[in-house]
């Protein structure tokens, strides 16, 4: 049996030759072993670039990795018990290598419970010139890869490390942000989709073991915003998957994507209209005010909308009167004055009666078109004044405050209230409302513009079908629908297919989704005393969304207000709960707001200069010899460091089932060009371009539809909200809080 010292012996490889804080030199030893080594308990390839070495030290063995390797000249080495005082020592090459030290290698010698060797990062002593450096054993090689706690999720084997299996920590990996770059065709798509199943695969092992093998659904949450339509199948064979898409397939389970215009917060609606800071911003927030008044309605009627248009009214006589307007003597108020009459004219047009309303409602709007006419009647001629004195303005306020309250308005409406509140209005009020509120802020002249973009939103048939919703849509279902159903304890995956919104408002789309995420948990930490809801939202093609963007600019762009948002999340979303994954091919164009975050990286194969040089920076100095690879890597690899990793590693990712891979592969050229004329590939351009072109369908496609889909459709709203009651989530609750609301009535279905 071979001593500690004598197996110690049999593994040296060389010496320390040179010794710094980030290199440490190795003289090779001759008999070391040239290609292979067989002294270490199995075949292993020796030396090789970026492999481990270990060098003995007080508190167990320094391990180092391997930078470089040269051969010098030097001189004749004296071999034991050679000595031949005749021969001429000349200059002899000799092997030398570089390594980088990463950290110690403990021995766990009195605790059993323990793996025999604990890796950990960080140098407390280093080596002297002379001291032994050892090629590690089969044992020591695999505790260098696999030490660290909480190791639940395999994502690959080393293969410098004797294909050691790569575990993370899902707290480590998700909670602090994930970033997954590489070239186009590196295999990211796979890994963000190999990431989120594994570790699903994961949890479920482990409520198995612990529940006698019965196998149960895991309390996980992932939301996918895939902007190239990758992700759609991928996770068809898991449990409580829902995709959204623009164009909805109810039978391959895709649902109808929807942002509605509620949901959008004053900034969105900002970066969408480009409203200028002077004019048209002040407007515009103003009249979001107006249309989030104080109450929640569940549908929106047309006496909901003359509701809140007297509401409208109402708030700007409030204003008239307190500024004593118009009515002040001088001619320096005349164009005040004169924008009051016109304003008359506008707000005579608003109220119109409607076959719905009440009697009691007719009647008073009927009574504030008598005085409204009334008004008008008086300022008619040529050589109008366009005075009007204290008393018919404190008369007007009464018509109209009367016609409020019989339209179910209260002195709580008028109160003041958040422009962000996600309350439900339609856009033909809201544009109404930008009217009234650019009257009373004298400025109808500079809102055209506006208006223009925001009827164009509203009237495009691209865009009508995301932001458009149906009417019952509340924000509890939408939380629902989007994040994961009320009171639940089972997971979801939400997979969201951004490839055919369009570009005017994908940004915002994005922004919208990504922001509500974010602001959800924030209510449901706050409503749960300080417990997280861990969700995950996972960012495909970040470059485009997560762009650098200019700071100082007077309007904000539509993708820099989407980098707002994620820098946001990045920042902030860790203690809420809300972990970040980001998937580009283009690092150097990132925020570096939101990279600096991101505290673990996959790295796949990278070959464009700049992405080279900024990916160097995320990781110190002595460690950048494993980053040398990066132009290099083949597929299904990929280096992982960070904080989910003890130390950086090569990883060759677990193997993808071609079901459960994305859409991604490259395109097939050679066996287009070679299929027979059976197989081969064809083109329907006509279809194409019908769809494209939104042309309505001949009145035989449409009887020919399928029935049963159409009723689908018909039915897909009502039939929304059935769900397993449990004691976590309640999205109900959290709605009251989002929207300020004083009654804790439930939502009617």
């Amino acid at each position: 049996m071979m001593t500690p010292l004598a197996i110690a012996d049999s593994l040296r490889i060389g010496n320390v030759d040179f010794v710094s804080p980030d290199e440490i030199k190795v003289l090779i030893d001759i008999e070391a072993p040239n290609n292979v080594a067989l002294n270490a308990g199995v075949p292993r390839p020796f030396p090789r670039i970026n492999s481990y070495v270990l060098i003995p030290s007080e508190s167990g063995f320094m391990v180092a990795q391997i930078e470089w390797i040269t051969i010098e000249r030097s001189q004749y080495p004296k071999r034991k018990g050679l000595q031949d005082f005749g021969l001429i020592d000349l200059p002899f090459p000799l092997r030398k290598m570089s390594v980088n030290p990463l950290g110690v290698l403990h021995e766990n010698v009195e605790r059993s419970e323990k793996p025999r060797y604990t890796f950990s990062r960080g140098v407390e002593v280093f080596p002297t010139v002379g001291d032994p450096v050892l090629l590690p054993s089969q044992i020591e090689l695999k505790s260098i890869v696999e030490s660290g706690d909480n190791r639940r999720v395999k994502i690959g084997v080393s293969p410098l490390a004797g294909n050691a299996e790569v575990m993370v920590d899902p707290d480590r990996l998700f909670g602090r942000h994930l970033a997954i770059l590489g070239n186009t065709g590196s295999g990211k798509s796979c890994t963000v989709a190999g990431v989120i199943r594994w570790s699903i695969e994961a949890a479920k092992r482990e409520v198995s073991c612990h529940e006698c093998g019965q196998p149960r659904k895991v309390n996980s949450r992932f939301i996918i915003l895939d902007p190239n339509g990758e992700y759609s199948r991928a996770f068809k064979d898991m449990d409580n998957v829902r995709v959204f898409a623009v164009e909805s397939d109810l039978q391959n389970n895709v649902e109808q994507l929807q942002v509605p215009l509620w949901l959008w917060n004053s900034s969105e609606w900002c970066t969408f209209t480009q409203a200028s800071s002077r004019t048209q911003r002040p407007v515009l927030i103003q009249a979001l005010r107006t249309v989030r008044d104080g109450t929640l309605d569940i549908a929106l009627t047309p006496s909901t909308d003359m509701r809140r248009y007297l509401r409208t009214l109402v708030d700007i006589i409030r204003i008239e009167l307190a500024n004593g307007e118009p009515w002040a003597a001088g001619q320096k108020n005349f164009g005040k004055r004169k924008g009051f009459y016109e304003g008359l004219v506008a707000w005579r047009t608003g109220t119109t009666e409607e076959d719905s309303f009440s009697q009691i409602e007719k009647d008073a709007l009927n009574d504030l078109n008598i005085k409204l006419d009334s008004m008008i009647a008086l300022h008619t001629n040529k050589f109008s004044s366009y005075l009007f004195d204290r008393t018919t303005i404190t008369e007007l306020m009464e018509v109209i405050s009367k016609a409020h309250s019989a339209f179910g308005g209260s002195d709580r409406d008028i109160l003041p209230i958040d422009a962000d509140i996600p309350r439900p209005f339609t856009g033909d009020l809201f544009l109404r409302s930008i009217q009234s509120n650019a009257e009373l802020l004298k400025s109808t002249e500079y809102v055209e513009t506006m208006l223009t973009r925001i009827r164009t939103l509203l009237s495009d048939s691209r865009m009508k079908v995301i932001t458009n919703c149906s009417p019952d849509l509340t924000l509890q279902k939408w939380l629902e629908m989007y994040i994961c159903p009320t009171n639940s304890s089972d997971g979801s995956i939400t997979v969201i297919d951004l490839s055919l919104v369009p570009a005017e408002v994908i940004h915002i789309v994005t922004a919208v989704i990504a922001r509500m995420t974010l602001e959800a948990l924030q209510r449901y930490r706050h409503l749960n005393g300080g417990k997280t809801l861990p969700t995950t939202l996972v960012m495909e093609e970040a470059h485009t969304f997560i762009r650098k963007y200019i700071n100082d600019a007077e309007e904000t762009a539509a993708y820099s207000m989407c980098t707002q948002v994620f820098e946001k999340i990045a920042r902030e979303g860790r203690k809420f709960g809300l972990g970040l994954v980001l998937s580009s091919q283009r690092p150097s164009e990132l925020s570096q707001t939101v990279l600096s975050q991101c505290n673990t990286f996959l790295l796949h194969r990278i070959s464009n200069d700049r992405d080279q040089d900024l990916v160097n920076k995320l990781v110190p100095d002595n460690l950048r010899g494993l980053l040398r690879e990066l132009p290099s890597l083949p597929s299904q690899k990929a280096i992982l460091l960070g904080w989910a990793s003890e130390l950086p590693v090569l990883v060759q990712m677990n193997y993808l089932e071609e079901a459960h891979r994305p859409k991604s592969d490259d395109p097939e050229y050679w066996k287009t060009w070679t299929d027979i004329e059976d197989d081969a590939c064809t083109v329907d351009w006509g279809n194409i371009a019908d769809i494209w072109q939104e042309k309505v369908p001949d009145v035989d496609e449409e009887q020919g539809l399928d029935e049963e889909v159409i009723e689908q459709q018909g039915k897909y709203y009502s039939d929304y909200g059935d769900y397993i009651c449990h004691e976590q989530k309640d999205w109900q609750a959290m709605s009251n809080t989002y929207d300020d609301s004083e009654t804790e009535e439930e939502l009617p279905f």
